[in-house]
């Protein structure tokens, strides 16, 4: 028996090599094209089995001819060994010839899940030579190959005759689907010494007709990673650029560094050249991006611009990030350019925007503090040849750490906030609307650190009152080295180099949650009263004021107890909030939220009432003994459909002051939204009219993988369309094709003043094509 068991193992070795080879040369025409990696080595075409593996065979029938010296396995053949499994009709192992033939719906699973079909195989036992019929592969990344025949020689070569492959994600769950692509050769063959695989007379057909003929083109197999060579072409337009084709070269420098290099011909401007180099550290990443151009046709671009005064253009960008251990994270990124446009001129990925945040940080994390130090430069992007508004821009270095006791005190718990911020400004930032000059920015230098502490203990009385008492204590110490806003600021500003202030703060809240449960429903309602006594904030609206210049009122705000956004401004004075919360939820799936409230200044100075170097709080709601009234109401019904509404009233007259409403539905088919958003006019904010728009967007799946979408944003006041796109989609996850034009208008005019088309096709596992910019995101609208 032991002869016996050693003529199976050869059996059963032989018919899987034949599997893993089917499924190396499968893997190889699915690596990215002309792009991957030499680091990697070819893995054995040996079956990867364990030495203490076991046999499993099963069959109707197993003959040993000891005159033919023949094994044979015959009748629903199945073996199981070291996670392969095959099935054929039939086996015969030839000890003479040493040739192994399987017959019959074969098919063989690997232990990653690839299959691999044959009708028939003959092969030698060490696989070194061997033929097989009618083969097709399935892979685990839902990749197909098929061959009339393959053939092994030499013990190096496989060889398919007549072969096509594809990718075919939908046939996963549709059979029946047919990829809209497929690549057909007359012979493919992969080398495992060379690890390539070599494409002769290959034709790329789409939507079954032939659009492109390959003579012959070697690829890496996919046992190569990273592999230099030419990538996929890209192609681009714009009116002042021109048409312009590019083409990137990979380069494998080694395991650990690659690089991109782009040279894009534009049919206006000539050459462009972008360079892309990689390095990765056992602790991180470092980028390092170049681009330059010598511009032929400067009169494409708007005179007076710095687009049509420079000639020669370039940028460096590096970005990097690394871990210094678990807990802290140190990182960059710089840009440095020619001119303060060249990036978004000529739409350089990653680096187009028209605000550019350089910064350098460091950052830790742990169980309970958290620490965040940041250097940042703002590069404004713009045609202004004098780069005013960059110039607006401050330099900042900003410290924030927040710790939370991990006892409690007093029952209680304890936290703490610092911050540290420095901002340096070349030159003044103001800006005059009717007569109101808000100063954004003052010029010179002024750092700032704060410090706070928070205690806040929660008790529940009898009944299920639940009330939380707080204490807080603040202090800041300013130094100030900025020119004085001068006359056309109402305000008293400081003329101190050097100032210190103080906040502490005596809260209560209290909240009595009522629990409503009905047959099919549940509700909650919860009346909310806080109270906070502190004193009046010191310098109000005399200092710099930097990071607390953006501010809503509105119910998700409502129970702060410093409303402001940053730490440059302090509520100060005795302020009660009330308000209630409600939630409820219904068995047919239907749920119900709101808030609804106002906030009450009862002594001392009303912080939201003084002047502010940039009226912050001014027409906010909250500058009057009794504020406006604020009020959250939404509805998440199944089936996806939502809505929301939010607004605030005047106190007097309940006159709508602010309104977002929003109403969108989600669906398999079809999915659409409208929002409606109010603001009525702040004069003093720096807003001179009430500002009313209504935004849409909308897409619908109308076959199987087809859909169109489309966005309109619409401004009621000035009556005009002020962006608007549109575009169709093909997506089967294998090949995805997608058109979108897109329009912005000036609010002003009727006029156009922006438009651009874009196209893209996208073969899965072969690369991308990509004609202008087809990024469209409805949130955009919104």
């Amino acid at each position: 028996m032991a002869a016996g068991n050693r003529k199976r193992m050869r059996l059963i070795n032989a018919a899987l090599l034949a599997g893993v080879a089917l499924h190396t040369l499968a893997m190889g025409m699915n690596a990215p094209v002309l792009a991957q990696d030499t680091s990697a080595r070819i893995d054995s075409l040996q079956p990867n089995i364990p030495a203490d593996a076991k046999l499993l065979l099963s069959a109707n029938e197993l003959i040993y001819n000891r005159d033919a010296e023949t094994v044979t396995a015959r009748g629903s053949v199945q073996i199981a060994y070291g996670g392969y499994r095959m099935v054929a009709r039939q086996i015969v192992y030839d000890q003479k010839s040493g040739r192994i033939i399987a017959t019959g719906e074969i098919q063989l699973v690997e232990p990653d899940g690839n299959i691999v079909y044959a009708d028939k195989m003959d092969v030698t036992d060490d696989f070194g030579n061997g033929f097989v019929q009618a083969l097709r592969i399935e892979t685990t990344d839902l990749t197909r190959l098929a061959a009339e025949t393959g053939e092994r020689r030499n013990g190096e070569e496989f060889i398919l005759n007549k072969a096509v492959y594809t990718a075919c994600t939908p046939c996963n769950i549709k059979p029946e689907h047919r990829s809209l692509w497929h690549i057909k050769a007359e012979r493919v063959i992969q080398n495992g010494r060379t690890h390539t695989i070599r494409l002769e007379h290959a034709y790329f057909e789409l939507f079954g007709k032939p659009i492109a003929y390959i003579p012959a083109m070697e690829i890496p197999d996919h046992t190569v990673k990273r592999k230099s060579g030419f990538l996929f072409p890209k192609f681009r337009y714009a009116q002042k650029l021109g048409a312009g084709v590019g083409v990137p070269y990979y380069w494998a420098i080694s395991p650990y560094m690659d690089a991109t290099v782009t040279a894009t011909g534009l049919t206006r401007q000539g050459f462009l050249l972008e360079g892309e180099f990689r390095q990765s550290f056992h602790n991180g990443l470092h980028t390092l991006n170049v681009a330059g151009i010598s511009q032929l046709d400067r009169d494409q671009f708007t005179p007076g611009t710095v687009d049509a005064e420079e000639t020669n253009r370039g940028m460096v960008a590096s970005k990097g990030e690394f871990q210094i251990n678990p807990r802290w994270t140190f990182g960059w990124n710089v840009l440095v350019q020619s001119d303060a446009n060249f990036a978004k001129t000529y739409d350089l990925e990653s680096f187009d925007g028209t605000t550019y945040t350089n910064q350098a940080y460091l950052t830790g994390l742990g169980k309970r503090n958290y620490f965040d130090l940041r250097a940042f430069y703002f590069d404004i992007q713009d045609a202004d040849a004098n780069s005013i508004e960059e110039n607006q821009q401050p330099a900042a270095q900003v410290l924030d750490y927040s710790y939370f006791a991990p006892e409690s005190v007093l029952g209680g718990e304890l936290s703490a906030d610092v911050n540290f911020t420095n901002v340096k400004r070349n030159r003044l930032d103001s800006i005059n609307v009717l007569g109101v000059e808000r100063f954004r920015g003052l010029e010179g230098t002024a750092h700032r650190l704060t410090a706070e502490l928070e205690w806040k203990r929660t008790y529940i009385a009898p009944g299920g009152l639940v009330l939380t008492p707080l204490l807080a204590a603040r202090g800041d110490a300013l130094g100030l080295n900025m020119d004085d806003p001068g006359p056309d600021y109402s305000g008293d500003y400081t003329s101190s180099d050097a100032v210190t202030r103080r906040m502490l703060t005596a809260g209560l809240e209290a909240r009595y949650p009522i629990l409503f449960a009905g047959e099919n429903s549940s509700h909650v309602l919860e009346p909310i009263g806080q109270i906070y006594v502190r004193p009046d904030e010191q310098y109000a609206g005399g200092l710099p004021n930097e990071d607390a210049q953006s501010f809503v009122f509105d119910a998700t705000n409502l129970f702060d107890r410093d409303k402001y956004s940053g730490f440059d401004r302090i509520e100060g004075g005795t302020r009660a909030n009330l308000g209630i919360r409600y939630t409820g939820s219904f068995d047919n799936g239907y749920g119900l939220r709101a808030i609804a409230g106002q906030s009450f200044h009862l002594g001392g100075l009303n912080s939201f009432a003084t002047d502010d170097l940039v009226k912050a709080g001014a027409d906010s709601g909250l500058e009057t003994k009794s504020s406006d009234y604020v009020a959250m109401v939404g509805i998440d019904a199944p089936y996806g459909l939502m809505a929301s509404l939010s607004g605030r009233l005047d106190e007097d007259d309940f006159a709508l002051r602010r309104a977002d409403a929003t109403v969108g539905y989600l669906g398999l088919t079809w999915q659409a939204a409208m929002t409606y958003t109010r603001i009525e006019a702040q004069p003093t904010y720096g807003s001179p009219s009430d500002q009313d728009e209504i935004r849409t967007a909308a897409a619908y799946r109308f076959h199987d993988y087809w859909s169109v979408f489309g966005a309109v944003t619409y401004d009621i006041n000035n009556d005009v369309i002020s962006r608007n796109g549109f575009g169709i989609t093909y997506d089967d996850q294998d090949t995805l094709f997608s058109i979108v034009y897109q329009q912005e208008r000036d609010t002003d005019s009727s006029v156009a003043n922006d438009w651009s088309i874009g196209a893209r096709i996208s073969f899965r596992t072969l690369g991308d094509i990509d004609v202008g910019d087809t990024t469209f995101d409805e949130l955009d609208y919104y």
